[in-house]
């Protein structure tokens, strides 16, 4: 029992030895680094045997925390001030579409040159038939027939409306006997002329009696010819109460319906021939300089879709119009298949005088960035961007004038290039 105290006696002290060693290091260790940081300050070693206090040893350790975390925060500081200043590493290109070459096919570009561009002057107007008239009735009298109805064709000649010719008919018929009677008075008057001048020979009556002889025959013969202009009259008013088309047309209007009473000079129908018509536009004054008979014009009209009508001015006005400065011009307009109608709205140009040759590229090539026209053309291989200064457009809007932005043989991207940016590859694909 007593060994077994002994044996745990020893291996107590044995402990508190190890102890002891323990904090002897420790302090040991402190005090090295205390010396380091502050040699002035002088430290005993303890006394083999003492016992050793902690505290100073734990003041020191929390000492020399501070100090290690100063010095790792300035550690990081640099770490990260080396990480923002360095040179950032190449971006690794990657193949997309937006740094693929933009393929181009010949057709897709065009050069600018020089071309003779005919000027064009727009105009608008309504079309109305050369040839038109209103027929009116020569004559009063119920309306027996109407043979034609709006839309109708006729023939110059062709029957349209007749009128009641009974009255018209018995005029005739008075006017006609009317001139018997004076033809049988004529006949009368030159047998007794003839008959007197023999007896005026043999002289058996006087001078006298042969003038009033021959004073009747005139008379006779004035009043003939008075009564064979009347039954003529008669005649064409007999005539005048059949209706007929002064001219080939067609029936615009029908004005009149069968057993109306209509008088003299009454609207029967409206005849039109649409075979040629006539563009009244209106221009500015300004212009009328460059505008002379024969000018070509091109227009188009509603419902006819993209199907080209041609012109020519035939006619100027002398005057401007009344509160405007602006001068009729009358193109005439053949059509021949009478597809158009008097009436309908056409839109269109006037093709002026040629000038000389001017820098121009398709009207197709120039796009509109902010109101700002500008054009993208290619050099060598690369997009650039170009603003341009546009002058004059040809007829139908092909080309378009360059003033100032290009040069001539500048190759333009008719094509539209999409999100493309100026400085993009771009490639001609000559076999496309």
């Amino acid at each position: 029992m007593l060994n077994a105290t002994d044996d745990m006696g020893g291996a107590s002290e044995q402990s508190r030895g190890l102890d002891t060693e323990h904090a002897t290091a420790q302090h040991a260790a402190v005090t090295s680094l205390s010396d380091r940081s502050h040699p002035s300050v002088n430290h005993a070693a303890p006394a083999s045997g003492a016992d050793v206090d902690t505290r100073p040893a734990s003041s020191e350790a929390r000492f020399t925390g501070k100090w290690s975390w100063l010095l790792l925060a300035i550690v990081a500081a640099g770490a990260a001030t080396w990480y923002f200043t360095r040179d950032p590493a190449p971006a690794v290109p990657t193949a997309t579409a937006d740094t693929a070459p933009l393929q181009l096919a010949t057709v897709d570009l065009a050069v600018a040159e020089p071309r003779v561009l005919s000027r064009v002057l727009p105009l608008s107007g309504s079309l109305a038939p050369v040839v038109q008239a209103t027929v009116k009735s020569r004559v009063g009298g119920e309306i027996q027939q109407l043979t034609v109805r709006e839309g109708q064709d006729v023939r110059e000649g062709d029957v349209i409306a007749r009128i009641d010719t009974r009255n018209l008919q018995a005029q005739y018929d008075r006017e006609r006997a009317a001139v018997d009677k004076a033809r049988a008075d004529l006949e009368l008057a030159t047998l007794n002329r003839e008959k007197n001048r023999v007896l005026l020979a043999q002289r058996y009556i006087s001078q006298n009696t042969f003038e009033q002889t021959e004073s009747v025959y005139a008379g006779s013969v004035a009043s003939v010819e008075l009564a064979e202009a009347t039954a003529r009259v008669a005649k064409i008013n007999l005539d005048d109460a059949v209706v007929r088309a002064p001219f080939a047309g067609t029936i615009a209007r029908r004005l009149v319906q069968p057993g109306e009473t209509v008088a003299s000079d009454s609207a029967i129908v409206t005849l039109v021939d649409l075979r040629e018509l006539l563009l009244e536009a209106a221009i500015p004054a300004t212009e009328i300089p460059a505008v002379s008979i024969g000018q070509a014009a091109h227009f188009k009209v509603g419902g006819f879709g993209q199907r080209p009508f041609e012109g020519e001015v035939q006619r100027i006005s002398p005057t401007t119009n009344d509160g405007s400065r602006a001068i009729t011009l009358y193109v005439a307009v053949p059509n021949p298949d009478r597809a158009l109608k008097g009436g309908m709205f056409a839109q269109g140009e006037l093709v002026l005088s040629s000038g000389s040759p001017v820098l121009s590229i398709p009207a197709a090539a120039v796009k509109y960035e902010s109101a700002v026209p500008v054009v993208y053309t290619l050099a060598g291989d690369r997009i650039r961007r170009q603003q341009v200064t546009l002058g004059l457009q040809n007829e139908g809007n092909a080309f378009v004038e360059v003033r100032a932005g290009l040069n001539a043989g500048d190759r333009v991207i008719i094509a539209d290039i999409g999100d493309r940016k100026p400085g993009s590859l771009a490639v001609v694909l000559a076999n496309r």
